[in-house]
């Protein structure tokens, strides 16, 4: 059987869910027909008129990029206007289009993550952990359905603690109830007295996005007619959603001679950085695209040096110690550098799973950002 738009986009959204997304942005299917088969996939970093010709050349019936065509609403979908124009140019190809942003940045093994590894760095994690995104649930079932619902909630998702799935703790006890007239009880009868039944109290993380995936998994394993569960917030970082990364690097080098491996690594034709070329880089911190906010946490995380983008003027003083002195270094290739990696990340991680589908690269340069370099 084909795969579909929809079959992709679920691929993408189990490893990237779109509710992870920061709240500005837009992520997930913007333009096409979620049903229709496709057997050709163009990946690009951004969309272009030059990537939808390429589509064309090819015969995709799908682009997949990482910068999101439509971010800002859109008013108006014509011809005359360049978001508009490729929106009606790929609707009229019956090209479908996906973006996949800050989803994917903040995922695990995402944009950052492969951002570190192109560095060689060792011990990988993320450099800010999210908050905010984890719930316990906690599920009441009879002692003869347990397995059921413990299995039924790892197939959901829950109970994923870094690398490892399917954790779960429960205790034992007394459940007592007393049906309604109107109820279908599994045990007892309806208008009948108080019953009892040895329960397992089974407790799971959540992320909090999945919560109705994984409850709607629990219903079809659980054998009562009205489940009982409850859901807490957890107040400690997540573990498979975060910012940045940092790492360290095998050996120790000076900051002169790790920017030409930035620069070499990332084929940036030249980098903006503030630091001391002679001090020595270990740690490093990295965040794909715009990652200025992450300076005070690089800081105080013991990075020896960030890489990021978009770096405005007085941030590059924020890696000054009290004292005036060079402390971390900040390296800024450019924001098409950092994520260009981004592409073949996708690539590698969509082919493996639709092998009867043709996963390309673009061959376009998207980013309209060009460097004059004096020589």
């Amino acid at each position: 059987m084909p795969a579909t738009v929809r079959d992709i986009a679920a691929a993408l959204e189990a490893w990237a869910p779109p509710a992870s997304k920061l709240d500005y942005d837009n992520v997930g299917l913007q333009v096409g027909h979620p049903n229709r088969a496709v057997s050709n996939v163009l990946v690009a970093l951004d969309l272009t008129p030059e990537v939808i010709d390429e589509a064309v050349e090819i015969g995709a019936g799908m682009i997949v990029t990482h910068h999101p065509l439509f971010f800002r609403p859109q008013r108006r979908i014509v011809g005359d206007d360049l978001i508009g124009g490729m929106a009606l140019r790929m609707a009229e190809q019956g090209i479908a289009y996906y973006a996949i942003h800050t989803n994917l940045d903040l995922a695990h093994g995402g944009v950052s993550f492969a951002l570190a590894e192109k560095f060689g760095l060792k011990d990988i994690r993320f450099l800010e952990p999210a908050e905010g995104t984890l719930i316990k649930l906690v599920v009441f079932v009879p002692e003869t359905h347990a397995e059921a619902v413990r299995n039924a909630l790892a197939a959901a998702g829950a109970g994923r603690i870094g690398d490892y799935e399917a954790c779960s703790f429960e205790t034992k006890g007394t459940g007592r109830f007393k049906p309604g007239a109107e109820a279908r009880p599994h045990i007892g009868e309806a208008a009948g007295g108080l019953e009892s039944v040895q329960e397992v109290r089974l407790e799971v993380a959540v992320m909090r996005w999945d919560l109705n995936r994984v409850l709607n998994s629990v219903r079809t394993a659980h054998p009562y007619e009205e489940i009982a569960y409850d859901v807490y917030p957890i107040e400690q970082p997540a573990s498979r959603v975060g910012s940045g990364a940092i790492g360290s690097l095998s050996d120790a080098m000076p900051l002169r001679e790790f920017l030409g491996m930035v620069s070499q690594r990332l084929d940036a034709e030249c980098l903006r950085y503030s630091g001391n070329p002679d001090q020595t880089i270990k740690a490093v911190a990295v965040c794909g695209g715009s990652g200025s906010s992450l300076i005070g946490r690089a800081i105080a995380s013991g990075a020896d040096a960030l890489i990021t983008a978009d770096v405005t003027y007085h941030r590059f003083f924020e890696g000054l110690d009290p004292e005036g002195s060079h402390g971390m270094a900040i390296i800024d290739p450019g924001h098409y550098e950092t994520e260009a990696h981004t592409e073949q990340l996708l690539v590698e991680y969509l082919a493996p799973r639709f092998e009867a589908v043709s996963f390309q690269r673009t061959r376009e340069r998207t980013s309209e950002m060009r460097t004059f370099v004096i020589t």
